[in-house]
């Protein structure tokens, strides 16, 4: 019976390079001269008439002794190509290997190993491709890892098939890499979310699997919990410089930086808002010799942002900021090393780790329920429950919050999301938190819904978790309140505060405590004052406010990048909160809590060091 090729989606246009590849090596200079059968069976390759050029190389092997070996291969490519591993392994019977170069002899195992896992021998597959890789082109690197992932998963090993592909996923680019992740995350999530939560335990903190666990994690509802910098040493510190100039430790400034924002289309009102902070950075940079800066139109798909990225580059820009789009940037990142290094404005849409000497910074609703989770135990509370929008945003700082707070052998009480549009929270407050005691005495109670006292005796204190809009928690508050639930602490994420214009309205609030940008508050040294600048730019304006402060702290981080990617207990006090970098290459926001007092939000905590950097 005729064997072919198992079916693999990946990789189509990436084996046939690399058998063009194989093709072109043996091409190169031999012993003697290529003779006129020889280039015609690899004319033929090249144009994909497989089976005459593998019947073609059989022939040149049957007349060629001193290179039988090596034209046997080139067949057996051939007729691999074509679909026809009997054929194939025929043809390879008999090859000497030390007949053949080092290259050859890859190729010849990842024949081999191909063949032994389409007779389901994944054990004699991952034999065969115990080699040493790094000095192989990059496509044949290439297809030894995607096929040692596939023989690892055969074998029932999901972690090292994941970790291969992780490995693997860094040389590839378009869709041979969205298809590698995609099969990547397919195998963790065969391991069940148990055994990933096992796993990740284990690994250290910087491990590059982590965001791939937890983007398998995602589809079972669950996700893992964060690793929270607590940096201590504020960046640029100064230090005797050359010619008895005292310089900035750490700082190293570029001379022409480029800023990728789409400049139409739906997010062309959150662009603005950050292009102006970044402007405002540069127009008050104290250093006389500040970057020239450039803004290329991102667009409105990945294929833009990759364009607009590379003209930058031909451009000659020394530093990329962007782009914004989560999509934009792992199509970016997709591209592999990049020439440039990136500091992007959101996280990659899959999680995936930056290229070396680039970072991704965002405003992630993922830090910000994280932090919340911490700041609950902190104050003692381990038992919580969460009402949440049903935004994306907002489903994943639920996640976050369960897995934060569960991490530190917390409990999760109730779960609800409130929908757009709805005004009565009754069926969203029962679901959240009718396993909690209300508070005694209370006689109040939503129409129609009558709560119950929990029957267990000295119940631990309960922590209530909100992550929406603020005319939602307008309304919900006061409900939760007549509901009963008069004494629970109420902490949010930052989507609750529009910035403090509208004190009559968040007087509901009063109470509640949430995370955000300290830039808010006025309370970031060095930079222009939120509450000067929002009398005056409109940009700046209610959601506009933290996306400015992100834009300041883009460009305050890009000549200290390559410091805190080397030092991560380094901090730079920004706009949006204490940055440093992680070891997976991401901007860490350590936030600052504030309350509601009178419908007016105030910070709380004077746990974050604001001392500046130097000027």
């Amino acid at each position: 019976m005729k064997i072919c090729r198992p079916s693999r989606p990946v990789f189509v246009s990436l084996l046939a390079v690399c058998g063009l590849l194989s093709g072109c090596v043996a091409l190169g200079p031999r012993d003697e001269p290529e003779v006129a059968p020889a280039a015609d069976a690899e004319l033929l390759y090249r144009q994909g008439d497989l089976e005459h050029a593998a019947q073609a190389f059989m022939d040149l092997a049957a007349t060629r002794a001193d290179e039988r070996d090596h034209y046997r291969l080139r067949a057996a490519e051939a007729y691999r190509e074509a679909g026809n591993l009997e054929a194939a392994a025929q043809a390879l019977a008999g090859v000497r290997p030390r007949r053949l170069n080092a290259e050859e002899s890859a190729r010849l195992a990842l024949l081999d190993g191909e063949i032994a896992l389409a007779h389901h021998d994944p054990a004699r597959t991952l034999e065969r491709l115990n080699f040493a890789d790094e000095t192989l082109p990059l496509p044949l690197r290439q297809r030894t890892y995607e096929l040692r992932a596939r023989a690892q998963a055969a074998s029932g090993d999901m972690m090292a098939s994941a970790r291969t592909r992780a490995a693997l996923n860094r040389w590839l680019g378009g869709a041979d890499r969205a298809q590698n992740e995609l099969q990547l995350v397919d195998t963790l999530r065969k391991a069940g979310p148990d055994s990933l939560k096992q796993q990740a335990a284990a690994l250290p903190p910087g491990d590059a699997l982590r965001p791939w666990l937890n983007q398998a994690l995602h589809g079972s509802g669950q996700a893992l919990p964060q690793l929270v910098l607590r940096p201590n040493q504020a960046v640029g510190t100064l230090i005797p410089g050359q010619n008895n100039v005292v310089a900035r430790e750490g700082y190293r400034a570029a001379q022409r930086v480029a800023i990728l924002l789409p400049m139409g289309g739906p997010l062309k009102g959150v662009s603005q808002p950050i292009r102006d902070g970044f402007l405002a950075a540069r127009f008050g940079d104290e250093n006389p010799q500040r970057p020239d800066v450039r803004t290329y139109d991102s667009g409105d798909t990945p294929q833009e942002a990759v364009a607009a990225y590379q003209q930058a580059v031909a451009d000659g820009a020394e530093r990329v900021v962007g782009p914004l789009r989560r999509d934009a940037v792992s199509a970016v990142f997709a591209q592999g090393h990049l020439p440039v290094p990136v500091l992007t404005l959101n996280q990659p849409e899959h999680g995936e780790v930056p290229p070396a000497g680039s970072a991704a910074f965002g405003l992630s609703p993922d830090t910000e329920a994280a932090q919340a989770a911490e700041h609950l135990v902190e104050r003692g509370i381990r038992s919580a429950v969460i009402i949440t929008a049903t935004d994306d945003w907002a489903e994943r700082a639920a996640l976050a919050f369960r897995a934060q707070l569960e991490n530190h052998n917390g409990e999760i009480v109730g779960d609800a999301r409130i929908k757009d549009g709805d005004i009565n929270f009754a069926g969203a407050i029962r679901q959240a938190l009718g396993a909690v005691p209300v508070t005694p005495n209370s006689a109040a109670a939503l129409p129609g819904a009558a709560p119950t006292p929990s029957t267990l005796p000295d119940a631990p204190t309960v922590g209530i978790f909100i992550s929406m809009r603020p005319a939602q928690a307008r309304l919900l508050l006061p409900q939760i309140k007549l509901a009963g639930y008069t004494g629970l602490p109420v902490f949010g994420t930052s989507h609750i505060y529009s910035g403090g214009g509208d004190p009559g309205s968040d007087r509901d609030l009063d109470g509640v405590e949430f995370c955000d940008a300290p830039w808010l508050f006025d309370i970031t040294p060095g930079v222009p004052r939120y509450s000067e600048i929002v009398r005056v730019l409109d940009s700046v304006r209610g959601a506009g406010a933290r996306l400015f402060a992100l834009g300041l702290d883009a460009y305050a981080l890009l000549p200290y990048l390559d410091w805190l990617a080397q030092h991560h207990d380094a901090y730079l006090p920004g706009a949006t909160g204490q940055l440093s970098e992680d070891e997976l290459d991401r901007i860490q926001r350590l936030l600052v809590w504030a309350r509601f007092d009178g419908g007016v939000a105030r910070p709380i905590n004077g746990g974050l060091q604001f001392s500046p950097a130097a000027p």
